[in-house]
C-alpha cells in the first residue's frame, strides 16, 4: 500500500535529510545517485543541505531510484530518530563508510517506526542504567562495575540470564534484526531521542554468540554515550561488560576449567548450555579471570580451530532470541483490523524495511524473480503522471 502524497505536493515539502535517508538506506554515494538521474553530484549536494529543492519530476526520479514513495521525502513532523551518541560499530576498518551510512540509516528508520507504532501502543519505558567508562584507560574497573549495576538495577539475582533480548525489550531497549542489504556490519548500537537501539545482524544465525552480541552492545549503551566509536579500549570495556553480564566472576569462575584436557571439552559444552555463552567465550573468561593459563588457553583455542568450532561450535539450542517489542505491537493493531500497509504508509517506509523491523526472526534476501522490472515501470509511469509542469527547477 503506498500513500496518496503526490511527487509534486513532496517536492514543495521537500526536507534534504531525508533524501540522505535514503541515499544511504540504499548503499549509494551522492555521485552514483547523479548518475542514476541524471543530475550533477553538486546537485544532489544541494538538495540534501536544502540549499536547493528538487522539482517534481526529478522527486519521482528519485522515488524510483532509491526505492521510496514520495512522501519519504517530504519534512518529518518531529525528528525523533536523530542519533543522540554516534553508532558503535564493532571494528570500523573492517567495514566500509558506506555500509556504517547504510546501517545507520536503517536504525534511524526503525526509530521511525517504532514511534509510528507507540502512537498506538504503549511501550516500556526506558530504565537503562549509565556509568561512564574511562575510554583512555585498560585498567578502569567500570565495565565490570557496570555490569553488576544493571544487574541489580533489573532485579535479576544470581545465575545465567535468562532471554537476554526479551530482558533489555523489557527495560525500553528497541532490538531489530537489520535487512538483509545492511549485512556487512555487525551487531551494533545507538541512543536516539525516543529510546536506545540495538540491530542485531541478520546472518549470523548463532544462538550463543548472539547473546554476546546483545551483552556487548548493551555495554555501549550503558558506557560510551560520549565515546568515540569503533576504539580498541571502547571495544574491549564492552567485551568485559558483557562477560560479567553473562557470566560473573563470582559465580563462573569456580566452575571453570583449571586444565584443558579430553575431559573438559564435556564441562565446558555443559557450562555453555548451562549460561547461554559459547565455550570461546568460556575460555576467553577463564583467561580473563587468571584461571587458565595463557599456553593452556592458546592450546584450547588451537584444539577449536581445528575442529572447525571457530565459526560453528556444536550446540543443542539452534533458534535465536527473538525481538518482541515491534512484532508484539503490529500483532496486536493487525487483530483489530489496522492493515500493516497502511502503518508503513504512515511512517513512510518501504514495506520490505518495515517487515525487516517488525518481524521477529531474520528476513532473507529477496530473489531476482521477486524484484521484477514491469512492476518498476508500471510505478514510475505513476510517479510522473503526478508531477507538475510547472513545478520548480532544479539547480
Amino acid at each position: 500500500m503506498t500513500t496518496s502524497m503526490s511527487a509534486a505536493d513532496a517536492a514543495a515539502l521537500f526536507d534534504g535529510a531525508r533524501l540522505t535517508l535514503a541515499r544511504q538506506l540504499a548503499g549509494k554515494r551522492k555521485s552514483d545517485l547523479a548518475g542514476m538521474i541524471r543530475k550533477s553530484p553538486t546537485a544532489v549536494a544541494a538538495w540534501e543541505t536544502g540549499n536547493k529543492r528538487p522539482t517534481a519530476s526529478t522527486v519521482a526520479e528519485l522515488s524510483l531510484g532509491l526505492g521510496v514513495d514520495p512522501a519519504f521525502f517530504a519534512v518529518a513532523r518531529e525528528d525523533v530518530s536523530r542519533l543522540t551518541s554516534p553508532p558503535h560499530f564493532r571494528s570500523l576498518r573492517a567495514t566500509s563508510q558506506l555500509a556504517r551510512d547504510q546501517a545507520q540509516a536503517y536504525g534511524q528508520l526503525a526509530v521511525d517506526i517504532a514511534t509510528e507504532l507507540e502512537r498506538h501502543v504503549e511501550f516500556p519505558e526506558v530504565d537503562l542504567p549509565r556509568m561512564a567508562a574511562d575510554v583512555e584507560s585498560i585498567t578502569d574497573e567500570v565495565p565490570e562495575e557496570a555490569a553488576r549495576a544493571v544487574r541489580e538495577t533489573w532485579g535479576i539475582g544470581h545465575g545465567p540470564l535468562g532471554h537476554l533480548v526479551r530482558l533489555i525489550e523489557n527495560q525500553g531497549v528497541l532490538v531489530v534484526f537489520s535487512p538483509p542489504q545492511a549485512a556487512a556490519v555487525d551487531a551494533y548500537s545507538f541512543d536516539s531521542r525516543l529510546r536506545p537501539v540495538v540491530v542485531l545482524n541478520p546472518l549470523k544465525r548463532d544462538y550463543y554468540r548472539q547473546r554476546f552480541d546483545v551483552a556487548h552492545e548493551l555495554g555501549h549503551l550503558v558506557m560510551h554515550a560520549d565515546a568515540e566509536p569503533g576504539g580498541r579500549i571502547v571495544e574491549s570495556q564492552a567485551h568485559r561488560f558483557a562477560g560479567e553480564l553473562l557470566m560473573p566472576a563470582e559465580e563462573i569462575a569456580p566452575l571453570l576449567p583449571r586444565a584443558i584436557n579430553r575431559s573438559s571439552w564435556a564441562s565446558l559444552a555443559w557450562l555453555k548450555e548451562q549460561w547461554g555463552v559459547s565455550m570461546q567465550a568460556l575460555l576467553f573468561r577463564a583467561r580473563e579471570l587468571g584461571v587458565l593459563g595463557d599456553v593452556s588457553y592458546r592450546n584450547a583455542m588451537t584444539t577449536v580451530s581445528a575442529r572447525g568450532w571457530r565459526r560453528a561450535e556444536p550446540g543443542q539450542i539452534q533458534v535465536l532470541e527473538q525481538p518482541s517489542l515491534l512484532p508484539r505491537a503490529l500483532e496486536l493493531l493487525e487483530g483489530e483490523d489496522v492493515d500493516a500497509g497502511l502503518l508503513a504508509a504512515q511512517c513512510r517506509v518501504p514495506m520490505e524495511l518495515f517487515r525487516a523491523a517488525t518481524s521477529r526472526t531474520p528476513l532473507t534476501a529477496p530473489s531476482g524473480k521477486d524484484r521484477g522490472t514491469e512492476q518498476d515501470r508500471r510505478r514510475v509511469v505513476s510517479l510522473l503522471r503526478s508531477v507538475e509542469p510547472n513545478a520548480d527547477s532544479d539547480l
